[in-house]
């Protein structure tokens, strides 16, 4: 009880109140009492040992941190007060300064400032008993007490005590004169200590540190409560993306620590701080496009190794791309993609007349259908099902239904039948006059280019909406190893997932019917055919920028972005799916119509989509996602007319068992999948830009992060590439990552020592593990292993036993 009645009056002086405070007993009985005499007289009979002292309180925290303190939205008026208070206290307080002796003194303390002073001042003994109560000291064996990371609640939470006093401190004592020595604590060697706080729970929300103690204390209680105003959190918004959804996020305490050596600041740059927010090469030194990139040779079509769709003669910055040849040509085999314009595309009709079943074009009745005036979302789905008979009892368009009469207003509603829709048939229908060349199916095995004109692609995504490709909607057919294309399960299902989707897709598409897209897209299969000695390799690791913050998209702008994919490229994109790989083939639709062509992808092989646009901006992640607006691209064009968007589909294995993942046959896949991806062997290293990944194969696939990360490490230095690796939102992956590649390049370690590490880590811990998950995790062995020193401190943690949650990652 002495305890809290102390930390009680410590934080009213802190706050600099009147000396003398009304407090109200449970039996509302009133005290008026000064609050300094009260204070030295529990001084008097209190041994401030912080090794016997314990404050806790009932609220459910970490171990970590037994207080909390104030909400940090009115820490600005706190500190105001506190600077009135404080100058107050120090004209108008008398203390007794005679040292006490005996049983009942200070015991312990020493007294600090003028020596031939007698005893502490009153700020020391203020500053002394709020250093006691609200920062103890912590046993050197306590795992807490090497801690480094630092969390903060958010806008509205609480700060943790430790946390505020070093930020008091900070503010307050940028240097210490001999003046400021006098109104130091009289233990500061604590205050430079990083001490570990947790963040608060979630009853604590809402309310002040006093609050809190007074439902623990059936004891005094002050009648004030601190709160943030809702105004507050107001303020605060902005456009959230992937990385504000995931746990193990928290915003650090910035910490003033004392000074330092140049030679310790300099050491002090390779480890990690609390306020990093990135790690290693500063991003704006990594390599780009256009700048890096070298002269692209002429765009011409090259019989078996690329198809060009357009007039390469004809080719004019800020122009429409011509369509190559001028006239439809028809084809309708195995080997090119089955356009529903085709002669050969024939539906079955009951004659009138006889009553018998007739082929006729399908192609015909889909113009016949779709020219007729759609008003309403019904007619829309009647007309889709006038071709697609067979359907009629499978297809449900319940999302298109919500979306058009639950979602649009009625201005908007009229916009979609009236303007935006008659606009996109009119786009489907012209497929025979822009598509004129086949397209070639991109099938296993094959190394294939095709190039198209943003026109072209955005009439073959018209026709998916309105669902006109032939033998496409099952699997079981002759595209049973093709994503869909026809948006079909678009439409299904009351999914507020879909109705976001259908937001995106509505943008693109109003997008390109209102000004016709001027530039062209390049998509590339390509295969591994000799996989890598990777043992054998003598290279060296290259640069790496890791960050808890960013994403691919946005940060990783002329970089290789990698695509964390789905064999059936797309993944779920026309379906419910909505992570990763399908939000970027939202955000820029032109994507899409890869799935039209590209067999599934096998273990040695990658799809390199080079020049599609984004067209809309979003927030969240999987069911938090929405759209949110049109965005206007600006990264500029290559030679061939391509925004410098270079997208790598590189699909990671799915393990249901953690432990598989660490064997040399899944280590050899995951390492040939990356390099295949990255990998340019035709082009100069000094041209490569950098790769732009993340915790590719790490969410519902079971891969482990810090496997991935170094996997992904070693194939892009064997590809001659810099890294850019986007954690989402895990710090201490950053941490952990960054402590591991700063290792292995001090001790200069190349590839092929790292994978026999990885293999060691295999044959001695893996392969002997009974249990789900082994009792010695990555990191830390390769650590052992290589050096005799213990592993680097708060390395590798949520790796092994602690699985990171899932997060943007398939």
């Amino acid at each position: 009880m002495a305890a809290y009645h102390i930390l009680r009056f410590a934080h009213i002086l802190k706050k600099g109140l009147p000396k003398k405070q009304v407090w109200t007993k449970p039996n509302n009985t009133s005290i008026v009492v000064s609050a300094q005499v009260v204070l030295m007289t529990a001084l008097a009979d209190f041994e401030p040992s912080a090794k016997r002292l314990r404050v806790e309180i009932s609220a459910p925290t970490s171990p970590s941190s037994s207080l909390q303190a104030p909400s940090s939205c009115s820490r600005d008026n706190h500190d105001t007060v506190e600077n009135q208070g404080r100058g107050q206290n120090d004209t108008e307080t008398k203390m007794d300064k005679r040292p006490k002796t005996g049983a009942d003194g200070l015991r312990g303390v020493k007294i600090k400032g003028d020596r031939r002073r007698n005893g502490p001042t009153p700020q020391q003994f203020r500053n002394t008993v709020y250093q006691w109560l609200v920062k103890p000291k912590k046993k050197p064996t306590s795992p807490e007490a090497t801690q480094e990371d630092v969390e903060m609640a958010g806008d509205c939470g609480f700060q943790s005590t430790s946390a505020q006093v070093l930020a008091y401190q900070h503010a307050e004592n940028p240097t210490l004169s001999d003046e400021d020595e006098k109104t130091q604590p009289l233990t500061p060697q604590e205050l430079d200590e990083d001490k570990p706080v947790s963040p608060p729970s979630k009853d604590s929300a809402g309310g002040g540190l006093m609050q809190t103690l007074s439902r623990n204390h059936g004891g005094l209680e002050k009648k004030e409560v601190e709160t943030c105003s809702a105004s507050s959190e107001d303020s605060v918004k902005h456009n959230t993306k992937i990385t504000d959804f995931f746990s193990g996020t928290s915003s650090p305490v910035r910490r003033r620590r004392p000074d330092k050596s140049p030679e310790k600041q300099d050491a002090d740059k390779e480890t990690t701080s609390a306020e990093a927010k990135w790690l290693g090469t500063p991003i704006n030194e990594l390599k780009r496009m256009p700048e890096c990139g070298g002269l692209l040779p002429p765009l011409r079509d090259i019989r078996g190794q690329h198809t060009v769709m357009i007039r390469t003669d004809l080719l004019e910055d800020g122009k429409v791309s011509v369509p190559y040849p001028a006239k439809f040509k028809d084809t309708w085999d195995d080997d090119y993609v089955k356009m529903p314009c085709s002669s050969r595309n024939l539906f079955p009709v009951q004659d009138e007349v006889t009553q018998e079943l007739q082929k006729k074009s399908r192609w015909e009745l889909i113009k016949e259908t779709l020219n007729d005036t759609l008003s309403s979302q019904q007619e829309l789905k009647n007309a889709i099902l006038k071709y697609s008979a067979s359907q009629a009892k499978k297809w449900d368009f319940t999302a298109l239904r919500l979306y058009c009469t639950k979602v649009l207003d009625p201005d908007a509603a009229e916009h979609l039948f009236g303007s935006l829709l008659p606009d996109m048939v009119q786009l489907a229908l012209r497929a025979s006059e822009l598509c004129t060349k086949p397209i070639p199916l991109l099938k296993g095995g094959m190394n294939h280019s095709i190039t198209m004109s943003q026109e072209q692609v955005a009439c073959l995504l018209a026709n998916a909406f309105f669902c006109t490709f032939p033998r496409r909607n099952s699997r079981r057919k002759e595209y049973c190893n093709y994503p869909d294309i026809n948006f079909f399960r678009l439409f299904e299902g009351p999914s507020p997932r879909k109705i976001e989707k259908l937001k995106t897709l509505m943008c693109y598409f109003k997008s390109v019917t209102e000004q016709n897209p001027t530039g062209l897209v390049t998509f590339t299969r390509k295969s591994l055919d000799k996989p890598l000695n990777w043992r054998s390799s003598q290279t060296r690791l290259t640069k790496i920028h890791i960050t808890c913050e960013g994403t691919i998209e946005d940060d990783g702008y002329g970089m290789l972005q990698v695509d964390f994919a789905n064999q059936f490229v797309g993944g779920g994109v026309t379906s419910s799916g909505l992570v990763q790989e399908e939000i970027r083939f939202l955000i820029n639709p032109e994507l899409i119509v890869s799935r039209l062509f590209t067999e599934a992808l096998d273990h040695n092989e990658c799809l390199i989509i080079t020049g599609t646009e984004q067209y809309s901006d979003y927030t969240g992640y999987s069911h938090t996602y929405q759209w949110a607006g049109s965005h206007q691209d600006t990264t500029p064009r290559d030679d061939w007319q391509r925004r410098c968007t270079e997208i790598v589909a590189i699909d990671a294995l799915q393990f249901k068992n953690f432990l598989q993942q660490f064997s040399p046959e899944k280590l050899n896949r995951e390492l040939n999948k990356a390099y295949c991806g990255f990998a340019r062997p035709e082009e100069r290293r000094q041209n490569l830009a950098a790769v732009a990944t993340g915790n590719w194969g790490c969410g519902v696939f079971g891969g482990d992060a810090r496997l991935k990360a170094l996997l992904q490490m070693l194939a892009a230095a064997e590809a001659g590439r810099d890294v850019a690796y986007f954690t989402f939102g895990d710090s201490q992956l950053m941490t952990d990552v960054h402590k591991m590649h700063s290792f292995l390049t001090r001790r200069k370690i190349c590839v092929g020592e790292v994978y026999d590490l990885l293999g060691q880590y295999y044959s001695s811990v893996c392969k002997s593990c009974l249990s789900r998950r082994p009792d010695v995790s990555l990191y830390p062995f390769i650590y052992q292993q290589v050096s005799s020193s213990p592993a680097p401190d708060d390395s590798d943690r949520g790796s092994a036993r602690h699985h990171v949650p899932a997060d943007r990652r398939r």
